[in-house]
């Protein structure tokens, strides 16, 4: 009876996770500044291959610490709390890019990048900006649509445990997703502007460029509760999982309004 679980409380057994996680990151990153000094990329790449398997290992492990029933309600509440403060720091890491943005779009630069300029120019004399309301608002329909069809999904599973509906509106989020990412590596292509040389270059492609990266992780996050979802894993009462990925989901969206806004028809 001394070992009896008496608590709401999942205690974790020892694991690697955590110690190789941090290895990978450092090598990642180590390589990373190897590379960009002319040394190769492949101290970086073994690094990013240590984190991609640390990561589907660590959630495997938390899938299965759920099925098995860990996943008390107090644990989903902390797993709950968790993503929020997630979400929080890409809310902050998202701002950085806008508050660079707005700087240099409301005190431009002289061509110098050494002082501000008096009645200066943005975007910067020669750059010629997309047109917003062509492939951009396309664009913005499409992760709208999406996100509309991760809510359905989503009030689907927890409303009416109709998982037919869970299945069909993740399918129609994913491939949403999908068509996004195409649609934006194609405005890539066709850029009059490129990333180094000039301010608004590099502020709208590591802006939309880092959503994009969201976007890609938003629809392998989506991928994965497809999968779970054939698999029978979510139920009306217990779907952090999939809660989480329609979080990420929706904030995803939200960036991009704030973008759209901001970047394609304000700042062009």
């Amino acid at each position: 009876m001394a070992h009896v679980k008496n608590h709401d409380y999942h205690v974790l057994p020892p694991s690697i996770w955590p110690f190789l996680g941090a290895v990978g990151a450092f090598v990642m990153l180590f390589g990373a500044v190897l590379w960009m000094h002319g040394n190769g990329p492949w101290l970086g790449l073994i690094g990013l291959a240590t984190v991609l398997y640390v990561m589907f290992a660590w959630w495997s492990d938390v899938v299965r610490e759920s099925q098995a029933g860990d996943h008390t309600p107090v644990v989903r509440i902390g797993l709950r709390y968790g993503f929020i403060m997630f979400i929080m720091s890409e809310v902050m890491f998202f701002a950085a890019w806008f508050w660079s943005f707005f700087k240099h779009a409301l005190y431009p630069m002289n061509p110098e990048g050494l002082s501000p300029m008096v009645d200066g120019v943005w975007p910067p004399a020669g750059i010629e900006t997309f047109d917003p309301w062509h492939l951009p608002l396309i664009n913005t329909l499409i992760l709208l649509c999406s996100g509309a069809a991760a809510t359905w999904a989503h009030h689907a599973l927890v409303h009416e445990n109709n998982r037919r509906d869970l299945k069909q509106g993740l399918w129609l989020a994913i491939g949403l997703g999908v068509m996004f990412t195409f649609f934006q590596a194609y405005e890539y292509s066709h850029a009059a502007f490129g990333f180094a040389g000039n301010i608004y270059g590099a502020n709208f492609f590591m802006a939309t460029g880092f959503h994009g990266f969201h976007v890609i992780i938003g629809t392998i996050f989506l991928s994965v509760c497809l999968i779970r979802a054939y698999k029978g894993h979510f139920t009306p009462e217990k779907h952090v999982g999939f809660e989480a990925a329609a979080w990420y989901w929706h904030f995803v969206d939200v960036v991009w309004l704030f973008l759209f806004a901001a970047v394609y028809i304000w700042g062009g």
